[in-house]
């Protein structure tokens, strides 16, 4: 078989990404939490009931 040539990805960050961010009074605040055990740059994806990291598999939990 042929091998497929993969499609050229865009450098540029996804819409999605702005989401996370929010500027106040000229200084940048990010809107989620970083991972604990990956460090900054990594963020944790909120769930109804937790916040996960998608690279370690960190997760914490949400008191109701």
């Amino acid at each position: 078989m042929a091998k497929k040539n993969p499609k050229p990805r865009s450098k540029r960050p996804s819409p999605k990404v702005w989401t996370f961010y929010k500027i106040e009074n000229g200084k940048l605040i990010r809107l989620r939490k970083f991972c604990p055990r990956c460090g900054p740059g990594v963020y944790l994806a909120q769930h109804p009931d937790r916040l996960a990291c998608g690279k370690c598999g960190y997760t914490e939990f949400l008191k109701k």
